[in-house]
């Protein structure tokens, strides 16, 4: 059994808000698995290194149904929100729920329409950075000219979901990301349910060509389909947990080239040929999503050697998965030339990411757009006001030049 003395993360590493790495790597020096806190007050049991990562999100005393086992949940509480509609969707569920859940989705989220998406992504980028060139002193805010309303737009657009209020939309993602504090969360949590409500309503009445209009009629060849709760909490998935984890992917990503200077100036004479491999090492070197959705330990569960004792909250660190030297040759080193598939940042085994192959579909459009319109892209200033919840890894502003 492990040591049930939490270590707290930011005396591990006073900086840990803005560059975890550091902490994460003297854990994974001691061992896979360590209770962890922050406050001092909640704790829970923090997975690190690739290979624990990959054992964790397949373990089947690991549980995502908090639902079901929340009261078996200690060192956190049981999120209340979790009992309002809207949360009924397969990242809270288990096989059999999740693989049904899946199936239904999956029927109507497929690679074909994907691909479909590709004229519009690239008209918006292009629209977008139209508008970004238009600044007379030739400077900008990458997040807020391009990445927030870019994926704002396309999620928007493959759901049905009409003109919405930015700032609105922007505030609930934060809130379910990084809650700050219980109220505002909930709020969030009513707003942005009413809205889907109200949206998968007039849908029924007028259905379009968009997936939200498809989910709500789809059928699989048993006659099963999705409930009403599960069609708005699917909606409540994609909308907003989707926006965040891929805005992070462009900003880290480019974040990144901007501090390696050596690799935008390759990736800018040969995109033909590195672009595939920037995407992946973008996304395995500074994760978009930094901890797994917890899960609950729903018996004692042996992690390669350690166990966490049952009722265990566990967090599984994706970024340090990317980070670590027993599956990367100079993990810390950052290489578009490294062809770095094989990380975790989409997760892995049942839960892997669904929206996976959209969100790298927009990596390349949004980045050899830059690199071919903007032959001087270039950082005007550090990222700013980044966002760190022990989930997500974001940057809110990111001051470019061209």
């Amino acid at each position: 059994m492990l040591d049930a003395r939490p270590v707290n993360l930011l005396e591990l590493h006073p900086d840990f808000a803005t560059d975890p790495y550091p902490a994460y790597a003297a854990l994974r020096e001691r061992g896979p698995v360590h209770r962890v806190t922050t406050d001092g007050e909640e704790s829970f049991w923090l997975v690190v290194g690739h290979e624990a990562a990959r054992v964790a999100y397949t373990h089947p005393r690991l549980s995502r149904d908090w639902r079901r086992y929340g009261a078996l949940a200690t060192g956190l509480p049981t999120p209340t929100t979790l009992e309002s509609p809207g949360n009924a969707h397969m990242l809270l569920a288990d096989p059999p729920d999740h693989t049904r859940l899946r199936r239904l989705v999956s029927r109507e989220f497929t690679p074909r329409r994907v691909a479909a998406l590709a004229p519009g992504i690239q008209v918006l980028t292009d629209r977008l950075v139209d508008a970004m060139l238009e600044a007379p002193e030739r400077r900008g805010d990458l997040v807020d000219a391009v990445a927030f309303p870019l994926r704002l737009t396309v999620i928007c657009e493959l759901l049905g979901v009409p003109d919405i209020d930015r700032d609105a939309f922007r505030r609930w993602s934060d809130e379910v990301v990084a809650p700050t504090s219980g109220d505002s969360a909930r709020a969030a949590h009513r707003e942005a349910v009413a809205h889907l409500t109200g949206l998968i309503a007039a849908k029924r009445t007028v259905p379009g060509p968009d997936l939200l209009s498809a989910l709500i009629h789809t059928v699989d060849d048993e006659g099963d389909r999705l409930s009403e709760d599960e069609l708005l909490s699917t909606a409540f998935l994609l909308l907003i947990a989707g926006h965040e984890s891929t805005v992070n992917f462009l900003c880290n990503g480019i974040s990144a080239l901007f501090s390696h200077p050596e690799q935008l100036a390759a990736l800018r004479s040969g995109p033909d040929t590195l672009l595939e491999g920037a995407i992946e090492e973008m996304l395995r070197y500074d994760s978009p999503v930094e901890t797994s959705t917890p899960r609950i330990a729903v018996g004692d569960a042996d992690i390669c050697g350690s166990v966490v004792p049952a009722g265990g909250v566990v967090l599984i660190a994706a970024a340090d998965a990317g980070r670590d030297p027993a599956r990367y040759d100079r993990p810390g080193c950052f290489d578009i030339r490294r062809g770095g598939r094989g990380h975790l940042s989409f997760g892995h085994g049942a839960h892997f990411c669904l929206g996976a192959p959209l969100a790298r579909l927009e990596g390349r459009i949004v980045l050899r757009t830059l690199l071919t319109r903007l032959p001087g892209l270039a950082p005007d200033g550090p990222p700013a006001d980044r966002l760190s919840s022990l989930v997500s890894r974001s940057i809110r502003r990111l001051p470019i030049r061209w």
